[in-house]
């Protein structure tokens, strides 16, 4: 009896212990196993601090000097916007198709996932849906858009930490920042002004409803792809807000008759595009490419969008005639014409602070991308004449100083060195001169001549500019010394390399049109050489000024012997080889330049308020086809035409005249002071003390 006692009393112990042991085995293995998976789920999950700085990809955007859009630059079209900027239904419409227990949930849904699982076990993979919107977010931010079941779980594993780290506020900020919505649209915004040309403010209730309606498949739910789905996707919508609560039974019928939009609007036009690429070339090396494409800059620019569209549209015009004409011209007299698209390019600068208004750097960009103002170098032919004229004047020469445009002769020696030949000054001389040059390499010859091959003999400095008398020219550089012109062009701002041989007098040198034009704005500028300004300011996507220019001058010429230098280029226009200009009306100095070989044209034209260039030729320098096309015949006009528009609001006014300057009225032909008979009477300019003290004798 005591035996089956004791035996009763160990039997519960026993199974009491191996309860025990099986409690702790399984404890064991749950642990065991959840650590694996724990190991697996967790080990390449990104940190969600990550979220704190976290920024979507921006669109950098470009402005013009009144604020307008002249271009974005961007991987993902994208502007951010705040939630409170955001309307109630776009809101409530989300919350209806995606989420309706968005603001009780943890970041999962359960019934979500329940649904989720049947229909895993039904049809043997994962479908979308059951996701919240915070598991959204975690599957848009960081992970891969892959359906299996890990990914589902880590997707989930993220919105719990986002739900614990962020406000309900903050995450449908996040998501409504990064949501797709199709045709390169990515947030709210942007969708908003692609899909409606409106700001995200301004939807109505069925727009609200159509951008939420195509979130789960953009392309298939498209109006403009498929607008009968895109309807049913928006009436689904609008229903599901009714269900809800969100709206009315009439807001709802009145919704649903709303038209749907037919083509999408332009978001941001990319205008100026030679100045936009321009502009990318100079700050994308600073920023770094990331910043510069993803961070949502905003660049301040100098642009005027309304002087550059005018500019283009006359600009092509003229081009485009002008190559029209070459068709018509006999090619006999040529070794060959080219076959390709005559091209050009233009700028404009503001004088006082070197400001880029206008910069067109081809005719179509989608064709070629090359800047030919900025980044071609040819030929300046006779624009490259003022830097002599100055040198000449620094010297000491007047207006009215008397020169030479004759017939003459340069050889150079076994050294490359170039000398006049100084008692050559006819043909017969020449002739003579150069004979015992004949047959021997180490000695060459330069004959230059005048583009009409006339010479007007001894005329004054003025009338040589006036007439861009090619001989007077290389005169003036040989009588003052080619090192001092390169030493005016380089103080003007003339960067690129110049030959100091006498051939630079014709513009041989090869320069840009930036170049050419920032160094006629020192002329423009009283002798002040102003840097190109092309940016205000930099700031980062929150406002935040990264950078600020402002305008960085330098005087360099002398003011007065500057304003002797425009004033004979005023004549260019009133008198000379730039007459068409004067057709403008108001004060205008400039330069006409046809290069060698007539392959580049340029004019370049000042006022007080503008310096502005163009350019016209041939990319692989091919000979312009006509033999009386010039720079004054050609860039000339449709510059005129140009800058008649620009200047129409400006009103007229002269350059200003510096301290130490006096007018005296001079009789042309013989640079004296003009009797009651002379015939051609100029007011010229001197400095004080340089003006002439006797009449002209010739007409008296």
């Amino acid at each position: 009896m005591r035996k089956r006692i004791v035996q009763l009393f160990k039997t519960p112990h026993k199974l009491i212990l191996k309860g025990v042991y099986f409690f702790c085995t399984l404890i064991f293995c749950s642990v065991f196993f959840l650590s694996v998976f724990a190991f697996y789920f967790l080990k390449d999950l990104p940190s969600i601090n990550t979220l704190d700085e976290y920024v979507p990809s921006l669109s950098t955007y470009l402005y013009d000097i009144n604020g307008d859009i002249i271009t974005e630059f961007s991987v993902e079209r994208r502007t951010f916007i705040e939630l409170e900027r955001i309307p109630k239904d776009i809101i409530n419409a989300l919350l209806a198709m995606e989420d309706t227990d968005f603001y009780s949930h943890w970041g999962i849904s359960f019934k979500g996932i329940t649904r989720a699982f049947v229909n895993f076990i039904v049809h043997r993979k994962i479908k979308g849906g059951g996701s919240t919107i915070t598991q959204q977010l975690s599957k848009l931010i960081f992970l891969k858009p892959e359906r299996t079941i890990s990914r589902k779980i880590k997707e989930m594993i993220i919105a719990l930490q986002i739900e614990h780290n962020f406000s309900k506020e903050e995450i449908l900020q996040m998501y409504f920042n990064q949501i797709y919505f199709g045709i390169g649209a990515y947030g709210i915004s942007t969708a908003a002004k692609i899909y409606f040309g409106k700001r995200v403010e301004d939807l109505t209730l069925a727009e609200c409803a159509l951008l939420i309606g195509i979130i789960p498949a953009p392309e298939r739910y498209s109006p403009f792809n498929n607008p009968e789905l895109a309807k049913l996707r928006r009436n689904l919508v609008l229903e599901r807000m009714f269900e809800e609560g969100f709206i009315t039974q009439d807001e709802l019928n009145d919704a649903k008759n709303i038209k749907l939009p037919e083509k999408k609007s332009i978001l941001y036009p990319s205008r100026a595009p030679y100045f936009s690429e321009f502009i990318r070339q100079q700050l994308e090396p600073k920023y770094g490419v990331e910043t510069f494409w993803k961070r949502g800059l905003k660049i301040y620019s100098t642009l005027d969008l309304k002087m550059q569209l005018k500019a283009e549209e006359i600009f092509e015009k003229n081009l485009s005639e002008f190559e029209s004409k070459k068709t018509l011209v006999n090619s006999e007299d040529f070794d060959s014409l080219s076959t390709s698209t005559l091209q050009g390019a233009f700028m404009l600068v503001e004088s006082r602070t070197g400001a880029i208004k206008v910069m067109i750097g081809g005719r179509n960009y989608q064709q070629s991308q090359f800047n030919r103002a900025v980044q071609a170098k040819r030929q300046a032919g006779s624009t490259f004449k003022p830097f002599i004229w100055y040198a000449a004047l620094q010297y000491g020469l007047t207006p009215q100083s008397r020169i030479y445009d004759r017939p003459m002769v340069f050889f150079s020696d076994s050294k490359m060195q170039w000398h006049l030949i100084e008692d050559a000054t006819d043909q017969a001389a020449i002739d003579e001169a150069i004979e015992p040059f004949a047959g021997n390499p180490e000695f060459k010859i330069w004959t230059p001549s005048n583009f009409d091959n006339k010479y007007l003999g001894e005329i004054s400095l003025r009338k040589a500019l006036e007439k861009s008398r090619n001989l007077s020219s290389v005169y003036l550089i040989n009588l003052v010394g080619i090192q001092n012109v390169v030493d005016v062009a380089k103080r003007c701002g003339i960067k690129s390399k110049l030959d100091a041989v006498p051939s630079l007098s014709l513009g041989t040198s090869l320069v840009s049109l930036m170049e050419m034009v920032y160094a006629f704005n020192t002329f423009t500028n009283e002798g002040i050489y102003t840097e190109p300004l092309y940016i205000l300011k930099v700031t980062d996507n929150e406002g935040r000024i990264l950078e600020e220019t402002f305008p960085r001058e330098n005087e360099v010429l002398n003011p007065q012997i500057t304003y002797l230098l425009l004033n004979i280029m005023k004549g260019v226009v009133q008198r000379g080889t730039a007459k068409i200009v004067s057709e403008i009306k108001k004060p205008i100095a400039g330069k006409t330049g046809t290069s060698q070989d007539s392959k580049d044209m340029w004019f370049i034209g000042m006022t007080p308020d503008f310096t502005a260039g163009g350019w016209m030729g041939y990319d692989d320098f091919s000979r312009i086809p006509s033999s009386d096309w010039t720079g004054g015949t050609t860039v000339a006009k449709w510059w005129a035409e140009i800058m008649k528009e620009i200047l129409k609001d400006y009103p007229a006014k002269d350059f200003s005249v510096p301290d130490g300057i006096t007018f005296v009225r001079v009789d042309d032909e013989s640079g004296k002071l003009a009797g009651p008979k002379c015939k051609e009477k100029i007011l010229e300019a001197f400095i004080k003390g340089t003006e002439p003290k006797e009449f002209c004798q010739i007409h008296e």
